[in-house]
Order: structure tokens, then C-alpha cells, then sequence
């Protein structure tokens, strides 16, 4: 469940950070933009039905907790995954004159969808609090979140496309990424702060020393990302995967950390994994399938990517 949810978060995340930055591009862009990811962002979200189909199966008690109290965001979530899907497809299929609108809906979704990703995370973090400062906190990370995922559409855009939108992107990127440190450096400060365990946990002895690799590896790639952007594109197109790796590894920092901040807990201080575990039974079932599916799922989107790699090209539809 953890490798789908962080696979999902980089995958789906450059999907809707194209769409959040959609608005900034010319027409011709637009469409070069949806061409980027095309081929993969029906496939990507498929690592978020892997996850919620496992925590519902695996951990039920957990999901009816968790969706009880996220309920809300959590509608927001599907209207706009359901959202940016129609407009995806209808922009290419309605008349010149209605696509202005669809790409909008497009824009809209896709923001939508990442900002209630962001303020589910930040009510989690707080282990499920809903009082008014902790909603203050999740708006904050929402809007980091959807930041981040600007960042790393950016960094997928400079991947796959050239010339004046890959030099625009260079710009998305780099405006992007002082919210994506603010959001990183907010959830780092206040996850401490929300439980005494977890404070021991990262600031103990020797706890500190044996963690100190996450936050110092995370500030280095930052330096060197914002110090690579600033000198992008580079002759020859070179190191262009470069900051998309980049951003990667800063996410899977981060996953690392809040999954060692809060294991063995599902739902933060209240449930741990073995209280919301299903009965042995149905976990062998379900470890079953997953050895099954997860390899499969993996198989098809290395396949997907490695026939759609290369630069994007322009949208046809015959």
C-alpha cells in the first residue's frame, strides 16, 4: 500500500501538475502539454485504486475511520479526478469554440484533485484533527501540495518537450519550488509537534543521528535541483530527466520520513496496524492477489513508458 500511494503521488502528481499549469500556456502548448501525458495518466491513476482498494481490504477498520473524518476532501478528490478525466477527453472532440471551456474544466480538476490531496494530508499528519488550526495547517500544505505537483509537471514537461515550452517549464519550475520547501519544512516542523512519540522518535538519541541522512539529502537535492534549473536547458538536451529524478527522490524522502514518523500506527496515535488488520485469512488472500497484481501493474507501466518515451509530439486523432 505504501509503494502505491508514493508511486501514485509521483506519477499522477506530474498529470495534475500539467493541468495546474495549463492556464500558462498558449493553445499550441496546451496540447503539446496534454500530449506529454497522454499515453500514461489513465495508467497512473490506476496505483491509486491499488492503494484504497488494499487499506479498504486489508485495514478496514483504518478506512472507515480515515474516510469518516476526510469525507469531504475525499468527495472533492473524485469530483475532480472525474473532472479533469471528461475534460481530457472531450477538449480534443468539441468544437474550437467550446474547447477554451473543457480546458478550463481540465485546469479546474486537476487543481481540485491536488488540493484536496494536500488538505487530506495535512488532517492526517495532525492525526485527524479537525479543529480550526488544524484546518489553517492542511489548507497550507494543500496549496504546497498542489505547488509540488506544478513542480514536478515542470520537470516532466522539461523530459519531454523543446524549445520555447520546455524553456517555459524551466521558469514553472523554479517558481515552484519555494512552496514545495515551505510545504516539506511545514509537515517536518509540525509532524514532531503532534505527538510526543514522534517527537522521541526523530530528536531522541540516537535517533537524530541515525535520521539525519532524510532532511540532509532532501536540502541537497533542493541546492542542486535549484541550482540545475538555473542553468537549463543545457546543449544537447542533456540531463533533461534530471530534475523529474530530482523531484522523485525528494518525494520518496519525504514518504520515508512521515512512514518512520508514524509506523506502526495507520491511523496516527489511535490505531495501529495489527488493531485495523483484517482477519490472517483474508490478509493471505489478499497478499496473494497483491503478488500477483503489483507485479502486473509495474509490468505495463515500464512497457508504457518506454513505448511513449522520447519527446512529445503533436495531438492527432484519425
Amino acid at each position: 500500500m505504501g509503494i502505491a500511494i508514493l508511486v501514485y503521488v509521483i506519477l499522477d502528481g506530474f498529470d495534475l501538475g500539467i493541468g495546474i499549469l495549463s492556464p500558462l500556456a498558449d493553445d499550441a502548448q496546451k496540447d503539446r502539454m496534454v500530449s506529454a501525458i497522454g499515453p500514461f495518466w489513465d495508467a497512473n491513476e490506476t496505483w491509486l485504486v491499488l492503494a484504497v482498494g488494499l487499506l479498504l481490504v486489508a485495514f478496514p477498520v483504518a478506512h472507515g475511520v480515515i474516510l469518516t473524518t476526510l469525507y469531504f476532501p475525499v468527495a472533492v478528490l473524485l469530483i475532480g479526478l472525474i473532472l479533469r478525466g471528461v475534460a481530457f477527453e472531450f477538449r480534443a472532440k468539441v468544437s474550437l469554440d467550446a474547447k477554451p471551456s473543457w480546458n478550463r474544466m481540465f485546469f479546474i480538476g486537476s487543481l481540485m484533485s491536488a488540493l484536496a490531496q494536500g488538505y487530506m494530508l495535512g488532517i492526517y499528519v495532525l492525526g485527524l484533527d479537525t479543529s480550526w488550526p488544524a484546518v489553517g495547517f492542511a489548507a497550507l500544505v494543500a496549496v504546497c501540495l498542489a505547488a509540488a505537483y506544478a513542480a514536478i509537471g515542470a520537470a516532466w514537461l522539461i523530459h519531454k518537450t523543446e524549445g520555447a515550452l520546455q524553456v517555459r517549464a524551466v521558469k514553472w519550475l523554479r517558481a515552484s519550488l519555494g512552496l514545495v520547501a515551505l510545504g516539506m519544512a511545514a509537515i517536518s516542523l509540525a509532524t514532531p509537534l503532534a505527538s510526543t512519540r514522534i517527537w522521541d522518535r526523530w530528536l531522541g538519541f540516537p535517533e537524530s543521528l541515525i535520521l539525519a541522512p532524510l532532511p540532509i539529502l532532501t536540502v541537497a537535492l533542493f541546492v542542486w535541483l535549484w541550482r540545475l534549473s538555473g542553468r537549463m536547458p543545457l546543449e544537447g538536451d542533456r540531463m533533461n530527466l534530471a530534475p523529474f529524478a530530482a523531484l522523485a527522490g525528494i518525494f520518496a524522502l519525504g514518504f520515508a520520513g512521515l512512514a518512520w514518523s508514524f509506523y506502526p500506527y495507520v491511523v496516527p496515535g489511535r490505531i495501529t496496524i495489527v488493531e485495523a488488520a483484517s482477519a490472517t485469512e483474508s490478509l493471505a488472500i489478499i497478499l496473494v492477489g497483491t503478488l500477483f497484481v503489483l507485479p502486473v501493474i509495474t509490468g505495463y507501466s515500464i512497457w508504457a513508458y518506454r513505448i511513449f518515451g522520447g519527446k512529445a509530439m503533436d495531438l492527432r486523432y484519425d
